[in-house]
């Protein structure tokens, strides 16, 4: 009795495992009450699918990388900011130079006393009183306010050369944010190939179940393999939106940029070529020369504080009613003369705070230097170990999908099982997402090389 037990339930279990259909056959009343007390499994309910997202306003402009970086540069915060410097950098100089030019003032005045004011029965002062002049003076001899006024026009050129390197720097964050949106549309194209070879394999495990050759453990795992290859396609095309919207912010745009599929970098130059224009032609390296060079003027102009100054002073005036020492009308003329003696040691002082600051601008163009020399030679270097590596990679993504394709016509002639399978397509997407990332890394090195040996934008 026992023994026909077991094999009623041998015959049973399989066949609900399978979901096949099964001829019915006679059944013992120990295996009808076995079925009843353990009744198979309800197959579990799919989930609901996601829901669709919301359409785009409007289709994303399309710019090549020229395009994006004029224009980044053209609207970007960094450089308009680092623009309206150059305006207030010019609004300083004006401040700075108007003292050393020739200044027109012009005044009146009603004056009302309780009454009359006589001196030995002579008018001193009226009771009304009305007065009027005008007062120009001419700077002569002011060396203080004539350095002050080279040294502002510095400024001024010291503003646009940082203007300069703030276009650089946006035009490399454009260039990278660039390649990031193209190595996210082909990490896309990975892994949709990724899901259509996913979806390949699971209408294959499908077709051998059904014909009785396969089992469902091997098409429950290739479901389960294209159902990943879907979430992470699902997950790509978020960050393609997303490097999309960073783009577009850069440029200044009310919405995401698209890019072009290819892309031509300018070739570097030559090594020697590259750390000589590194230290001539890069706007950072050009800011901080400028910025040494005017701390040194400022330390040499210090002489001009101990100098005197020198004014004439012109001034015309009319006077209602005329008394006895103030005429009608008439004019003043004046040559004033400063000479600076002792101020407390301010002098001494500044030029104390002014060598400092000098001190301080060449270590840092010291170390401006360095750094450029180092990013040309760390450059040149990442250049040739991504081109190893874009090689490599490009190799191993080859042998991974020739892999694959073996893998699978085994697996159609029944000499190798489902793992197998499972295995080379996740190794040939690693491979692909490998050969992306070297390929991304080799374009990200050539922008550093061109942006360290100032050769972009």
């Amino acid at each position: 009795m026992r023994t026909s037990v077991l094999a009623a339930c041998l015959l049973t279990v399989p066949a609900l495992a399978q979901e096949r259909p099964t001829p019915k056959v006679a059944q013992s009343p120990a295996a009808q009450k076995l079925a009843q007390d353990y009744p198979p499994p309800r197959p579990r309910a799919a989930p609901p699918p996601p829901p669709e997202p919301a359409p785009l306003q409007q289709k994303p402009e399309k710019l090549t990388l020229s395009e994006a970086v004029r224009r980044a540069v053209l609207r970007n915060p960094n450089t308009l900011q680092a623009q309206a410097e150059i305006t207030r950098a010019q609004g300083l100089l004006e401040e700075i130079r108007a003292p050393a030019l020739p200044q027109l003032n012009a005044q009146g005045a009603l004056t009302k006393l309780d009454g009359d004011r006589f001196s030995n029965g002579v008018l001193v002062a009226a009771q009304n009183q009305r007065s009027a002049s005008v007062n120009l003076t001419v700077p002569i001899l002011a060396p203080r306010n004539w350095v002050q006024w080279a040294q502002a026009s510095q400024q001024v050129d010291i503003a646009r050369f940082s203007f300069e390197d703030a276009k650089r720097v946006v035009a490399v964050a454009t260039a990278r944010a660039y390649l990031t949106v193209m190595a996210q549309h082909r990490l896309v194209e990975i892994d949709q190939q990724a899901r259509i070879d996913a979806k390949a394999h699971l209408d294959d495990a499908h077709a051998r179940f059904e014909v009785g050759s396969g089992n469902r453990l091997d098409e429950v795992r290739a479901a389960q393999e294209l159902a990943t290859d879907e979430s992470q396609l699902a997950a790509a095309l978020a960050n393609v939106t997303r490097a999309m919207e960073a783009l577009g912010v850069l440029v200044g745009a009310d919405g995401p940029i698209e890019v072009e599929e290819e892309l031509a970098l300018p070739n570097p130059p030559a090594p020697s070529d590259a750390l000589q224009e590194a230290e001539t032609s890069r706007t950072d390296v050009r800011v901080g020369k400028e910025r040494t060079e005017a701390a040194r003027r400022v330390v040499r102009d210090a002489y001009a504080d101990y100098l005197p100054l020198l004014s004439a002073v012109i001034e015309p005036f009319y006077q209602d009613p005329a008394t006895s020492t103030v005429p009608h009308t008439g004019w003043t003329a004046q040559l004033v003369l400063t000479i600076p003696l002792f101020d407390g040691g301010a002098r001494y002082g500044q030029e104390k705070q002014r060598r400092a600051l000098y001190d301080e601008a060449k270590v840092a163009l010291d170390n401006i230097l360095r750094q450029a020399r180092s990013d040309v030679r760390t450059a040149f270097d990442a250049v040739k170990r991504s081109d190893e590596g874009v090689y490599s990679a490009r190799a191993a993504a080859r042998l991974a999908h020739e892999a694959l394709d073996m893998t699978n016509l085994a697996y159609r002639e029944g000499a190798t099982n489902d793992l197998e399978v499972v295995d080379a397509e996740q190794r040939a997407r690693n491979a692909d997402t490998a050969s992306l990332v070297a390929e991304d890394s080799a374009r990200q090195a050539r922008i550093d090389l061109l942006s360290a040996s100032g050769k972009f934008p």
